[in-house]
């Protein structure tokens, strides 16, 4: 089998969920998965780190009397497949009965044709150590060019990821799909005049390697990141308005998403449990769901349990539409799933695909302009979170503006609040979206948070 053939896969999978089924379960699931990863890291020039592994293996989840059981195996011989089987059907008969356990009904199932997502690209699997290692190198050396104050670096990472993956359903359903993702990272490290090393970094990462931004882009920007955190201040504590640029944004979009999904809904463990049609969020706040994105690194043309992918508006401006169900919190809750399972190895929860907050219509620069005095984060530290309140409280740095102007760094504060009425009173949104992760938001501001300086 090569690399990534996914008929192979698929043939795979469906010689395990027959297997299965022939030893007398209700239902049976099965998933193979194959996919290769090369790392390289750089520092200083040299080569730090060259690893490359691969791995293949199957996943299987069987039903019986409303009684579920979870094997996986990386053993695809013969014997291996019987032992995950005999695994499987042990652990049935071990198990506590779950009435609200069981497979998708057969009539949600997805069938062909699926959405075409563009999400392989055959360069990136073609691209080895040598190619990986050069484009690290240039950009660190792109970095440590840029200026003199950089001589030092904590390295440069290039890697590459690809995969795929079959899945093979009881109840009537097939699919298959593979995908891949490259990333640089720089890491330039500068000398402040206190003699503190201050360190900055940036990073790049697509599904296709055609679309990754130039390494020397990469190195110079590190460089410009790193150099901007030379001589930070601290502020006195106080309330003020608070931007988070697109990274930390995400931070707190990936916060929010976690309280939206199933999981978290039916063990009353979210702030947002029966919000469903109330304002979460500032009127300017959209949020989607949407695996349908060609080339984004969380699509997928299904879900975890075989439904066709779909678009989900969670939040429309400012109200929360819906929540992120597979099929069984959807039963926990008396609801229907919304296609958004995925599949942990054997285990399948509600999870987002593209989880985006969607752009405003004026640049991160004028978000800064239109701000007189408040704090930019460009970086926030440890997770400090209580799904069940809301409370929120996390390191931060960053920049203090002044008059519509970054005036200078600052490090070591704390940014508190409420996530609940920090979303609410969010009164500017930007156009800075840049799909590299699963998780997307463009910088926002918070009209007001607490900061904690001295």
């Amino acid at each position: 089998m090569s690399s990534l053939d996914t008929q192979s896969l698929l043939d795979l999978a469906v010689d395990l969920m027959e297997r299965a089924r022939r030893r007398g379960v209700d239902v049976s699931e099965a998933q193979a998965r194959t996919g290769w990863e090369l790392t390289t890291k750089v520092r200083l020039g040299e080569t730090e780190l060259v690893q490359e592994a691969g791995q293949r293996s199957v996943y299987l989840r069987v039903f019986r009397n409303q009684r579920v059981a979870l094997t996986s195996s990386s053993d695809i011989s013969n014997d291996g497949l019987d032992r995950c089987v005999s695994d499987a059907i042990e652990l049935l008969e071990l198990s506590e009965a779950d009435p609200f356990a069981g497979p998708i009904d057969a009539a949600q199932l997805g069938t062909p044709p699926f959405a075409e997502l563009d999400l392989y690209d055959a360069s990136v699997e073609a691209l080895d150590a040598a190619e990986a290692i050069a484009r690290a190198r240039r950009g660190e050396q792109a970095a440590l060019a840029a200026d003199p104050r950089i001589s030092l670096s904590e390295g440069a990472t290039f890697s590459r990821v690809t995969g795929a993956t079959a899945m093979a359903l009881s109840s009537g359903f097939t699919g298959q799909q593979r995908g891949s993702y490259v990333s640089l990272s720089v890491v330039p490290v500068a000398v402040d005049t206190d003699g503190k090393r201050r360190r900055g970094h940036h990073w790049a990462a697509r599904r296709h390697l055609a679309e990754l931004e130039n390494e020397e882009a990469v190195g110079r920007e590190a460089a410009r990141r790193t150099l901007r955190q030379l001589g930070p201040r601290k502020v006195a504590t106080c309330e003020a308005p608070v931007i988070f640029d697109r990274d930390a944004a995400r931070s707190i979009v990936g916060t929010f998403a976690g309280c939206i999904l199933g999981g978290s809904l039916w063990r009353k463990s979210s702030y947002l449990l029966d919000r469903l049609g109330t304002p979460v969020a500032s009127n300017l706040v959209t949020l989607t769901d949407d695996p349908l994105i060609p080339r984004a690194p969380g699509s997928r043309a299904f879900d975890g349990e075989g439904m066709k992918s779909r678009r989900n508006v969670v939040v429309k401006n400012g109200q929360l539409e819906s929540y992120l169900l597979d099929g069984y919190s959807a039963r926990k809750l008396g609801s229907t799933s919304t296609a958004s399972a995925s599949r942990g190895g054997a285990s399948v929860s509600a999870s987002t695909s593209n989880f985006v907050m969607q752009a405003g219509d004026v640049t991160a620069e004028a978000l800064i302009a239109s701000t007189p005095r408040g704090l930019l984060v460009t970086e926030m530290m440890g997770f400090g979170f209580n799904a069940v309140t809301g409370d929120f409280s996390r390191g931060a740095a960053g920049f203090w503006i002044e008059n519509g102007e970054i005036a200078f760094p600052v490090s070591e504060l704390t940014i508190s609040g409420n996530l609940d009425q920090m979303l609410l009173a969010i009164d500017g949104v930007a156009n800075d979206l840049d799909f590299q992760t699963s998780t997307v938001a463009p910088s926002f501001r918070i009209a007001k948070m607490t900061i904690g300086g001295t």
